[in-house]
């Protein structure tokens, strides 16, 4: 249900790929989330800031998400791990929902991988991008 290609500008795709090559330099062997994210990333359609849709969810953009089980609807600033928090509504983007929304546009269904199972959730609106 979601689109096949992931949108990432040149920007964000370096400084994931920084932050993936620090992920594996700490880690003797990385979590299957940022092999995951890895395999994303190579697959990735990178373009300029200016040639990113208004619609696709970039780092630091701000997107409102409903899950479709529940209904329920949050928002979220999606960051760089050592920007996450909870409290702030900060979210990694190699946490399992900032994996699935990265990268993705408004309107689109996307899965969740959660230690319990698979979820379905709808990215609603987006707040602020960045790059607009």
């Amino acid at each position: 249900m979601s689109k096949l290609e992931t949108l990432v500008t040149h920007t964000d795709r370096q400084r994931l790929g920084t932050m993936l090559e620090r992920a594996y330099a700490v880690a003797f062997d990385p979590r299957d989330q940022v092999r995951r994210f890895e395999m994303e990333m190579d697959h990735a359609l990178a373009v300029a800031e200016v040639d990113i849709p208004p619609d696709v969810v970039t780092m630091h953009s701000t997107v409102e998400i409903i899950d479709l089980e529940s209904e329920e609807s949050e928002t979220y600033t999606l960051v760089y791990p050592e920007e996450a928090d909870v409290i702030r509504k900060r979210i990694s983007v190699l946490a399992p929902l900032g994996q699935a929304i990265f990268g993705h546009c408004v309107g689109e269904l996307v899965t969740v991988v959660t230690p319990t199972g698979e979820r379905w959730i709808k990215i609603a609106v987006l707040h602020f991008q960045p790059e607009r």
